[in-house]
């Protein structure tokens, strides 16, 4: 373990640097103890070669999953130097789908469905895609009113989604404004989720609920909690502006004060204020719109009722930056906003409902966070081609799990996705 004196970092613990160079380039990491041994693993997932920033079939190339120690466990496939890009989400995620007590590996791979054993990456069943542009990318559900969620969706880039039981069998497809990553949900309680797909709200069979209106583009993420207080669950999404409806599809607010909101994040950023807080993040130049100009984003921040608390006033270039919700940094401690692939020399970091920056890491790269040994706070993982550096709050040895059998798969790990969206517990237990 290296301290954070020997680095450099503001108040992180550099864990450890592992080497995941053998996993190739342009890979998206997932998390999940994988072999059960008390640990989350990291999962190493490469698309094929045809994998376009935007549009063309997302496929697996190659999987490899590597534990705490830099151990590589397994390798499915064969990595490819010509991988394509991290523009838009891999179809590949870590559940127990069977519910044995054990983690699968489920991704699309040369144009089928592959449930992959976790603990040693062995084919244990390959399926048919419902449809040949099925694989934009994979999240888990339960539409079918099981005892825990079984069920999958799956999308094409922006156009279609189709609904398959554990089985595989077809449930239900839907055709509209689908999004990026839609989010499944049990807004009303009946043992079923219903499903936000963009910005059209459907139930469990596939029905459209209601939809929201006057929004143009798409929807870039979508959460949900009780972020007013009342006790029921409300749906926050960031498209062409961030807006707030209820779960019978009343718009409560909507904030107009951005150019391009391209993610957000829901939490408890701020003790002093009421109900929940919705950071963002504001792509208000972009250098893709062949105008020749430098990028630049910034974070913002909403109450409750969508007043903009603040916005960052951001003074160098960059507008790839992804902004996503950290719970249990540490003990007691409140939500923070984990920036990072920031761009014009910002380090990715944790920042609170103040603007002010908790943590800072050394190392560029895509992030990914959880808690890797079971001990009730999270860690954070930036990781680039060539290694991952792993931070904490506190020094940690990683070799020590802190319980016997396996580390539960989360939701949020278990719908991974490039465009982060999730959900804060309202449920009172």
């Amino acid at each position: 373990m290296v301290s954070r004196e020997e680095t450099g970092c503001i108040n992180a613990y550099r864990l450890a640097e592992i080497d995941i160079s053998a996993a190739g380039p342009r890979c998206k990491m997932l998390l999940g103890d994988l072999n059960g041994d008390g640990r989350l693993e990291m999962l190493l997932v490469q698309p094929d070669n045809r994998q376009d920033v935007r549009y063309v079939p997302h496929q697996v190339q190659c999987l490899t999953a590597f534990d705490l120690d830099g151990k590589m466990l397994w390798q499915h496939g064969k990595p490819d130097p010509g991988a394509g890009s991290q523009g838009s989400d891999y179809p590949a995620q870590i559940y127990d789908l069977d519910g044995d007590g054990r983690l699968e590996v489920l991704c699309v791979k040369d144009g089928r469905f592959y449930v992959l054993d976790g603990a040693d990456g062995s084919v244990k069943s390959v399926h048919e895609l419902p449809d040949p542009e099925a694989h934009d990318c994979i999240v888990i559900a339960n539409l079918t009113g099981g005892e825990r969620a079984s069920d999958l969706l799956l999308k094409d880039r922006y156009r279609r989604v189709w609904a398959l039981d554990r089985n595989f069998q077809l449930l239900w497809r839907h055709e509209g404004n689908t999004g990026h990553y839609p989010w499944a949900c049990d807004l009303n309680g009946d043992g079923y989720d219903e499903v936000m797909v963009g910005y059209d709200l459907l139930d469990h069979r596939g029905s459209v609920l209601w939809s929201c209106r006057d929004l143009e583009d798409h929807a870039d993420c979508i959460w949900v909690g009780d972020v007013n207080g009342d006790g029921a669950p409300e749906l926050v999404i960031g498209g062409s502006v961030t807006v707030m409806y209820d779960r019978g599809g009343k718009e409560l607010w909507r904030y107009e004060g951005s150019i391009e909101s391209q993610h957000i994040a829901l939490g408890k950023f701020r003790e002093d204020l009421p109900g929940l807080q919705i950071a963002g993040l504001d792509r208000m130049v972009r250098e893709d719109d062949g105008k020749g100009l430098k990028g630049k984003d910034a974070l913002f921040l909403l109450d409750a009722e969508g007043r903009e608390l603040w916005k960052e006033e951001r003074q160098t270039s960059g507008w790839l930056t992804i902004a996503e919700t950290l719970s249990g940094w540490s003990a007691g401690a409140p939500d923070y906003i984990l920036a990072y692939r920031r761009g014009g020399g910002l380090y990715p970091a944790l920042y609170d409902g103040e603007q002010r920056i908790v943590a800072r890491f050394d190392h560029e790269g895509y992030a990914v966070h959880g808690d890797l040994l079971g001990r009730g706070t999270e860690q954070v993982i930036i990781y680039s081609d060539e290694s991952a550096v792993l931070y904490a709050s506190e020094p940690l040895e990683l070799g020590a799990a802190s319980q016997r059998g396996p580390i539960p798969q989360t939701k949020r790990l278990y719908n991974s996705t490039l465009y982060p969206g999730g959900e804060v517990n309202w449920r009172k237990e």
